[in-house]
C-alpha cells in the first residue's frame, strides 16, 4: 500500500476550506522569513499559497540575511500583539547570528502553529497536546487514515529532532504504542531497525534504508528530503527496493510533505478557533 500524502491532504485541504467557510471565523497565518535561502523562500510561498486556497488570509514579515536576534524578536512580538493574527509561523533555519531557541521560545503559545514552543512540546509529552508539530501530526493523521493500527506495535523512530523526531515519538506514544529513538549514536541500528513493526525515518540521508534495516510487513514513513549522487530528490528510504517488503510506505516525494502543509493549515484554523472562544488571548 502506497501512502499518498498528496491525495489525502487535497481532501483534507477542502475539508477544511467548508469548515473554514461554514465557522465564519477568518483565521490569519503570519509567517517570519529571515535571508535569502531559496528553499526557505519556496517553502514560505507554498504556505501562503495554501491559505489562499483554503480561505485563511496570511501576512509575512520578510527581513535580511543580516538581521540580528533583536529585529526577528521584534517581527514576531509585533504579530503576538495583533489580534487578526491566529497563527505564527518562524520558518527555520535562521542565519547562524540568530537566537533560533530565543525567537521559538518567543512565539505566543496560543499561536504557535508549529508546535515547537516549549508549552507546546511539553504538552505533547504530558500527553495534552493543542498546536502539535505539523510533520509528525500530518503521519498519524496518514496513518489513521488507512487504519493503521498503533496500539501495542513496536515503532522505531531514527532521528531525534525537535521539528520530526522527538514529536513523531511523543505522539506514537501517545497511541500506545512501544517506541524506540535512535540516532547517530545508537549502537546496532539496523537491529534495533528490523524490530519495528513502524518504522518513521528522519534522518536526511539519501537511500540510507535498505530492505535488510526492514522488518518484512513493517509500515515505513519516509520523512527524509534529500537529493542523491544525480540531483534526484529522494528520501531516506529505498524506496525501489523497500516496497516489496513493507506492507505500507510513503513516497518522495508525494508523501509526507503534502501531509505538513495540510496539518499546518489545520493548526491555523484550530489555533482561531481557539482565540474566538478566549478572545482576550
Amino acid at each position: 500500500m502506497i501512502l499518498n500524502g498528496k491525495i489525502l491532504s487535497e481532501k483534507r485541504l477542502e475539508l477544511l476550506t467548508e469548515e473554514i467557510k461554514e465557522s465564519g471565523i477568518r483565521p490569519c497565518l503570519a509567517t517570519v522569513l529571515v535571508g535569502d535561502d531559496p528553499a526557505s523562500h519556496m517553502y514560505v510561498r507554498m504556505k501562503h499559497k495554501a491559505c489562499e486556497k483554503v480561505g485563511i488570509t496570511s501576512v509575512g514579515a520578510e527581513l535580511p540575511v543580516e538581521a540580528t536576534t533583536a529585529e526577528v524578536l521584534a517581527a514576531v512580538e509585533k504579530f503576538n500583539k495583533d489580534p487578526k493574527v491566529s497563527g505564527i509561523l518562524v520558518q527555520l533555519p535562521l542565519p547562524p547570528q540568530v537566537d533560533t531557541q530565543a525567537v521559538i521560545d518567543a512565539v505566543s503559545p496560543e499561536k504557535d502553529v508549529d508546535g515547537f514552543h516549549p508549552t507546546s512540546i511539553g504538552r505533547l509529552y504530558s500527553g495534552h497536546p493543542k498546536l502539535v508539530p505539523c510533520t509528525p501530526q500530518g503521519i498519524m493523521t496518514m496513518l489513521a487514515e488507512h487504519g493503521i493500527e498503533l496500539a501495542g506495535k513496536n515503532a522505531v523512530v531514527v532521528g531525534r529532532s525537535v521539528d520530526v523526531g522527538r514529536p513523531m515519538a511523543a505522539l506514537l506514544l501517545n497511541a500506545d504504542a512501544t517506541v524506540t529513538i535512535c540516532h547517530s549514536k545508537t549502537q546496532n541500528l539496523p537491529a534495533i531497525m528490523q524490530q519495528a513493526d513502524i518504522l518513521v525515518s528522519g534522518i536526511g540521508k539519501a537511500r540510507f534504508v535498505t530492505p535488510e534495516m526492514v522488518k518484512e510487513g513493517a509500515v515505513v514513513i519516509d520523512v527524509g528530503i534529500n537529493h542523491d549522487e544525480n540531483g534526484k530528490l529522494c528520501g531516506d528510504v529505498d524506496f525501489d527496493a523497500v516496497v516489496e517488503k513493507a506492507s505500507a510506505i510513503t513516497p518522495v516525494p508525494g508523501g509526507v510533505g503534502p501531509m505538513t502543509i495540510a496539518t499546518l493549515m489545520e493548526n491555523t484554523l484550530k489555533a482561531a478557533q481557539a482565540m474566538s472562544c478566549n478572545p482576550a488571548q
